[in-house]
């Protein structure tokens, strides 16, 4: 059982910054991770993905080139910077931790969930 926690969240104004964190049980560390969002009203969409080894990321076009994820296997952790946040990223955030060593594109190959951390964008 892999467990999950996701701190960082918090209210900032547009064009600022938030780093989110996710503390991870050891047994996470083989697994690809991965950060989602949940804005009200809408789908879970995901934002960003890395491999165990760190060298293969993965970003969804909306958050490219302002977010970038980050994992430190030694400490069990996983970062997500957020720089030049906009409203639209408002949303919950989720850590999550794959099934599989190697990241794919299918979001049902996420199968451990941290309870989320609360990310504002104000305008």
């Amino acid at each position: 059982q892999v467990q999950l926690v996701e701190s960082g969240g918090g209210s900032v104004q547009a064009g600022g910054s938030l780093r989110l964190s996710c503390a991870a049980s050891e047994s996470s560390t083989n697994r690809c991770m991965g950060w989602f969002r949940q804005a009200p009203g809408k789908e879970r969409e995901a934002v960003a993905r890395i491999d165990v080894g760190g060298s293969n990321t993965y970003y969804s076009d909306s958050v490219k080139g302002r977010f970038t994820i980050t994992r430190d296997n030694a400490k069990n952790m996983l970062y997500l910077q957020m720089n030049s946040l906009k409203p639209e990223d408002t949303g919950m955030y989720y850590c999550a931790a794959s099934r599989f060593i190697l990241c794919g594109a299918d979001p049902a190959d996420f199968v451990y969930w941290g309870p989320g951390t609360q990310v504002t964008v104000s305008s």
